[in-house]
């Protein structure tokens, strides 16, 4: 299965920011973790603090042969009507990963624009977030 990993901004910083919140791991170590964890899916990791990137990575992910998207879109997730359009008439399964339990935490991030057009979202599990969309897709794409 061929499956898109999206971090959106922010994620770069991974292990020095706020690792109280989010852990002390590196967004590499997470990709080489997924990758060691699903080593028969086709994983492409795009990580851009700038929207339009993700939004331009979006529409080519619905010509490139992607059959699902696990997507952290940070504080996009709170903010971004343009990336909520944009995941709209992506027609394969997708997923919202959080590491942190955004319910937890400020009342502004309680609410996600973006998990409006989504599968489903996984929130709080830390990088086990990312395993549990992957796993989401699979069962998905299994039971259409």
């Amino acid at each position: 299965m061929k499956i898109l990993v999206i971090n959106g901004p922010n994620l770069n910083m991974l292990g020095t920011r706020d690792t109280n919140v989010y852990g002390t791991g590196t967004l590499e170590e997470l990709n080489a973790f997924l990758t060691e964890h699903f080593p028969d899916h086709d994983l492409e990791f795009f990580q851009s603090n700038v929207e339009g990137e993700i939004i331009n990575k979006l529409q080519e992910s619905m010509k490139d042969g992607t059959e699902g998207i696990v997507a952290n879109l940070g504080a996009y997730t709170h903010t971004s009507v343009a990336l909520r359009d944009a995941l709209e008439p992506v027609s394969f399964p997708k997923v919202e990963v959080h590491i942190s339990n955004i319910h937890a935490r400020e009342e502004f991030r309680e609410k996600s624009l973006t998990g409006e057009v989504m599968n489903g979202i996984i929130t709080g599990f830390g990088k086990n977030s990312y395993v549990l969309g992957i796993q989401a897709l699979e069962q998905l794409s299994t039971n259409g």
